[in-house]
């Protein structure tokens, strides 16, 4: 079975993240099983993202959203390794700016799409819109609830645009998540990663979860679907996302382009 249609959130579903196992391994035993896919896929992706690159009429956009310590940053690290800097940008979505809270939520967000092609990479996205703003009240209910509609069209006006949309949930525990917090307090190399903030919010991961799963079931649709991959195993995780990528790719049936001039008639002197 493609992972495509293993982990994609079904159109019209509820999603309820209870019910999806961030354990999951696809029956591999250990990450042994996975590194010789996973070295398939990136060489696979490098092929695939020259193509998209040569025939310059398409694009990709990969929405990563996780809860803290879920492991966006290290699926872009190792996905897109082999992944030529040139035809590629990871945009990370902060608190936004002065400028940016003066135009509408969405007014930054289209000016990081991916040109034709190009992959792009959201590190968060529009969606902490409906997430963190809704959690934490930054915004009245009426504002956030009209931003599902509003990200409907958005994702589908890119679509129409010729911009692949691949939505990514990438779904730990909580426990996993205090695990990965503890080693970043633990490890003197990983002390930059965390904040007071980012303890703070663990109290607000059930209104997080409830948050998520609206999200997911209110804009998931055919031009811009949602993947929860399972994710408290990096290996598989990385193995899920770049293995839906490949397929996603794949099915865009890219040709590279005629030549402009007859190349038989050319004789180098």
């Amino acid at each position: 079975m493609k992972y495509q249609k293993r982990f994609r959130l079904k159109p019209g579903a509820r999603a309820r993240l209870a019910d999806q196992d961030p354990d999951c391994t696809g029956g591999l035993r250990d990450k042994s099983e996975a590194d010789k896919p996973m070295r398939r896929n990136i060489e696979r992706l490098s092929e695939l993202q020259y193509l998209l690159y040569a025939e310059g009429r398409r694009a990709l956009l990969v929405v990563l959203q996780a809860m803290d310590a879920g492991g966006k940053d290290g699926t872009i690290r190792h996905v897109m390794s082999g992944l030529n800097p040139q035809g590629c940008r990871v945009t990370s979505f902060k608190a936004p700016s002065a400028t940016e809270l003066a135009h509408d939520f969405l007014w930054r967000i289209h000016a990081a799409a991916p040109a034709k092609g190009e992959i792009g990479i959201f590190n968060r996205s529009h969606y902490e819109d409906v997430l963190i703003a809704r959690v934490h009240g930054l915004v009245s209910e009426k504002v956030w609830r009209a931003r599902y509609g509003q990200i409907n069209r958005f994702e589908e006006s890119l679509s129409k645009n010729n911009i692949r949309v691949l939505k990514f949930f990438l779904h730990i525990s909580k426990a996993e998540q205090r695990k990965r917090l503890e080693e970043r307090l633990k490890d003197p190399a990983k002390n930059w990663k965390i904040s007071p903030a980012d303890l703070a919010e663990r109290k607000w991961w059930d209104a997080y979860v409830k948050a998520y799963e609206e999200a997911l079931s209110r804009c998931n649709t055919g031009e811009a679907p949602w993947f929860i991959i399972p994710a408290n195993h990096k290996w598989f995780r990385n193995l899920a996302v770049s293995q839906i990528i490949v397929e996603a790719l794949e099915e865009m049936d890219m040709k590279f382009p005629p030549p402009s001039f007859d190349v038989s008639k050319v004789r180098l002197s």
